[in-house]
């Protein structure tokens, strides 16, 4: 995913510190926090604030966001997502505050997280499921703890092994399962901006080691 452009300017070849490179995820987080950066734009900025070089490198991944202080403007977030006898797909630019609950009852939910703004860095998705339930998708660096309680049901996790980078959103995903159950896949890099079938398909390559390593 290519980040924005930056003209360059003086001291732009200096290398960075690691207290530089610290110091810029801590401002892309801010701003990931504020609703201007997805979870999948914030994941895709911050590999590249972990690999920067010199301070240009850094520089141009904030050149397209306003300064500290400047006022937020927040969508009001989702709170909510029903599946009975049919299916529900949240996808896009959306925002999330604190908890989303999705109840499926012979249905199932698509909640696609890579392009959702998360309040404060955490957010907490309850799962209900009666003989149906949800497909999750979140990037493979963001931090994920899965809990609850399954009745002839249960959970899967598919794709690329949790590699989650420190400082990462975390999503708490709270699963209540009555012959039935969650999936929830953890997508590479590669995957960043593709239809969900393909990315479920790099998911898949990327889990078999088919994909060369991403740069991190």
């Amino acid at each position: 995913m290519a980040g924005p452009e930056h003209p360059p300017g003086p001291g732009d070849q200096i290398r960075v510190s690691d207290q530089e490179r610290d110091a810029a995820l801590g401002l892309l987080g801010e701003h990931a926090a504020a609703g201007r950066l997805t979870v999948d734009e914030l994941e895709d900025r911050a590999s590249q604030a972990l690999a920067a070089r010199t301070r240009g490198d850094l520089a141009v991944l904030t050149s397209d966001l306003p300064q500290a202080g400047a006022p937020v403007t927040r969508r009001k977030p989702v709170r909510w997502m029903v599946a009975i006898l049919s299916g529900s797909n949240q996808r896009g630019r959306y925002r999330l505050a604190g908890t989303l609950n999705a109840v499926s009852i012979l249905g199932g939910d698509q909640i696609d997280l890579r392009d959702a703004e998360i309040s404060d860095g955490e957010v907490t998705v309850n799962a209900v499921s009666v003989i149906g339930g949800p497909t999750i998708y979140l990037p493979d660096t963001v931090n994920v703890e899965v809990e609850g309680m399954s009745i002839i049901g249960g959970n899967s996790e598919l794709g690329t092994r949790p590699r989650p980078r420190p400082g990462a959103p975390l999503v708490r995903i709270r699963t209540y399962n009555l012959l039935g159950g969650s999936t929830i896949w953890r997508l590479p890099p590669e995957a960043h901006g593709l239809p969900l079938r393909e990315a479920r398909r790099m998911a898949k390559a990327a889990g078999r080691g088919e994909l060369p390593a991403a740069k991190r």
